[in-house]
């Protein structure tokens, strides 16, 4: 578990799997690979956008964690989704195939490596021995184009990944004390037999 960092814990965790397995082919180098909406890529290779957040009911947990006479309320358990788009500088003849490649390989990154942990786990995630699951998340061309949201700029090939859950620990604690004294009374019924 992890405080108020898992999100950014997981997204560098995402980053840094897919630096390790993309460099130096397709991309020469690790940081051309980056956290960024498609419109701010600049010239990154490989831009991964954070863009939306929702709780995961399925993973839920709902046990209070001990924590040496506090109890720790649950964490929340989330899922992020991160949106994969692949840039190219090449120019327009080949433009496109530089970035099916691009993507090609990062898909194929991401399938290999669907459950994350360590080395590739960052932050208060490594620290907590907890791992990733990482997968595809399949949009139609609709919910993509309605997702590419970027004022001016023309849809690029992009695609949909799902990591989680990603479990945010909770302030809120519970106070407990140790059970020092029992009392037990014990009563006859009268219910004996003559």
């Amino acid at each position: 578990m992890a405080g108020y960092t898992a999100i950014a814990d997981a997204g560098a965790s995402l980053l840094r799997l897919l630096r390790d397995n993309m460099t130096p082919d397709p991309i020469p180098r690790p940081d051309l690979i980056g956290l960024s909406s498609p419109r701010e890529a600049g010239d990154l290779a490989l831009s991964l956008f954070l863009f939306n957040v929702t709780e995961n009911g399925e993973a839920r947990r709902t046990s209070m964690q001990d924590r040496g006479g506090v109890l720790q309320y649950p964490p929340q358990t989330l899922d992020l989704y991160f949106l994969l788009t692949p840039h190219s500088n090449a120019d327009r003849l080949t433009r496109s195939l530089d970035e099916q490649r691009i993507l090609g390989k990062a898909m194929q990154t991401l399938y290999d490596n669907s459950i994350v942990k360590a080395p590739y786990l960052e932050g208060a995630l490594a620290e907590s021995g907890e791992t990733l699951r990482i997968s595809h998340a399949s949009l139609d061309s609709d919910e993509l184009l309605k997702l590419w949201q970027f004022g001016d700029m023309a849809y690029k090939l992009s695609t949909v990944y799902r990591v989680g859950p990603v479990l945010l620990d909770s302030n809120r604690t519970k106070s407990v004390s140790r059970v020092v004294e029992r009392q037990i009374v014990l009563e006859d019924k009268g219910g004996g037999s003559a």
